[in-house]
């Protein structure tokens, strides 16, 4: 699978949620005025785009449908994605030039930090460069057992301590045997934690100095991993990260599993953080690197795959649904069939001028002389008087009716009728009489 068939695939649910419906009430209009773009801005705020950053898409959309003269709704979803793409592009790259760099990663509980480490490893390795961690999250119950799990995977080694070590010493030993090794990148685990916990950011900020202090100069990545499905609290989360531990970028994981993407938008406009990769499923290689205009793309591609292609068997070969017939081929004939000798007709056809239909009236009425149940007697012809009372006139109407005698029942069922006499069978003993 290509790299913008996984962001496509990871966003379907977001694409259904924002693009869908966008398509949805553009579709709708005949032309572009401004009750399209407050629809516009509506879908986007119920997408978790944010009210501000929704407002702030719209107005931007507005001046280049009035730069470009567009009167077609159709053509809304291209500016729209031209629009998105271009709020999103910034720096999105890893800046881990020095030898060695560090890479730092922090969050709230649950949000995939670990499972993070062990797939950004893995890529980073295919990369070409030698890669250490450090598991620096001593709180959580197996969180070490789970990054050395993952450590074995990628194929790089592990740094650890004891369970409720200082995670400050473990973040030292690590920068002691990457330089040892001469490892080029460092990624260190760290515990979940809240913004609002003091003893906890300033752990982070006791790891910052020792970092600062042994590895002077040296390139350094501070990653906040934030679960896309917490739409709008995930852009609180970054704002309250941001001003006490100093983020350098987002990694939004879980994208696959909600229709909560669109919150990428909100945490680029309005923290101005850049989002560094996000992940798109499971597997090891589903931690895709952010590129803003793919990500646009597959976040408005209506099409996806192709449609599948159904065939019907035709006399001159088979031909697509949907496709238009050629002149004889594909099409659908009734094939005229002769009046058969009772004067019937083929379902479906009118008859024919004098053809004589067979209808379940005719019986009685083609012996009794008359014309069918439904056609007028010809001019000339000797019709038979149908059996039965004559009418009588209606006194209040005039109009004649008919007035048939039923025979009277007993209020019995009916006889059965006798059946013919049938063989008695033999009846077979198996054991003998």
């Amino acid at each position: 699978m290509g790299f913008f068939d996984k962001i496509r695939d990871g966003l379907k649910k977001t694409r259904d949620n924002i693009s869908g419906q966008i398509t949805q009430m553009v579709n709708s209009f005949t032309k572009i005025d401004e009750e399209l773009f407050e629809e516009l801005e509506e879908l986007l705020v119920m997408g978790d785009v944010g009210v501000d950053t929704a407002t702030y898409i719209t107005g931007q959309l507005r001046e280049r449908v009035k730069q470009k003269g567009l009167t077609d709704p159709a053509l809304i979803m291209e500016e729209l994605q031209g629009t998105v793409a271009q709020l999103l592009e910034g720096d999105d790259s890893l800046h881990i030039a020095t030898q060695p760099s560090v890479i730092l990663v922090i969050g709230v509980n649950g949000v995939g930090k670990t499972t993070t480490i062990g797939k950004l490893a893995s890529r980073l390795k295919q990369e070409g460069k030698s890669v250490i961690l450090g598991a620096a999250d001593t709180f959580r119950a197996a969180a070490i057992e789970q990054l050395e799990v993952w450590a074995q995977r990628a194929g790089v080694p592990l740094i650890k301590h004891g369970e409720g070590a200082d995670p400050a010493a473990v973040v030292f030993d690590t920068i002691a045997a990457a330089k040892a090794r001469g490892c080029d990148v460092i990624i260190c685990d760290t515990a979940g934690r809240l913004h609002n916990k003091k003893n906890l950011m300033d752990e982070l900020s006791k790891i910052a100095r020792i970092i600062d202090r042994e590895l002077p100069g040296c390139d350094k990545e501070t990653l906040l991993v934030l679960d896309a499905a917490t739409g709008q609290n995930a852009v609180h989360q970054a704002r309250e990260f941001q001003d006490a531990a100093g983020i350098t970028g987002i990694v939004l994981t879980k994208l696959d599993g909600t229709p909560r993407g669109g919150v990428v938008l909100p945490i680029k406009r309005e923290l101005g953080l850049s989002v560094k990769f996000i992940g798109v499923g499971e597997q090891v290689d589903d931690l895709q690197p952010f590129d803003a205009a793919a990500f646009a793309a597959a976040l408005f591609d209506m099409e996806g795959r192709p449609p599948v292609q159904v065939t019907l068997d035709t006399p001159d070969g088979p031909a697509l649904v949907g496709e238009e017939p050629a002149a004889v081929a594909g099409s659908v004939t009734v094939e005229e069939t002769p009046v058969s000798e009772a004067g019937t007709t083929p379902v479906g056809e009118e008859p024919a001028a004098g053809a004589g239909t067979v209808t379940m009236e005719e019986d009685h009425a083609s012996r009794a002389g008359n014309a069918p149940v439904g056609e007028e007697p010809a001019a000339g012809a000797e019709t038979a008087p149908v059996e039965g009372p004559a009418p009588e006139e209606s006194e209040e109407t005039g109009i004649p009716h008919i007035v048939w005698e039923l025979p009277a029942m007993d209020g019995g069922e009916p006889e059965p009728e006798e059946q013919p006499d049938q063989k008695k069978k033999r009846r077979f003993w198996p054991f003998g009489r």
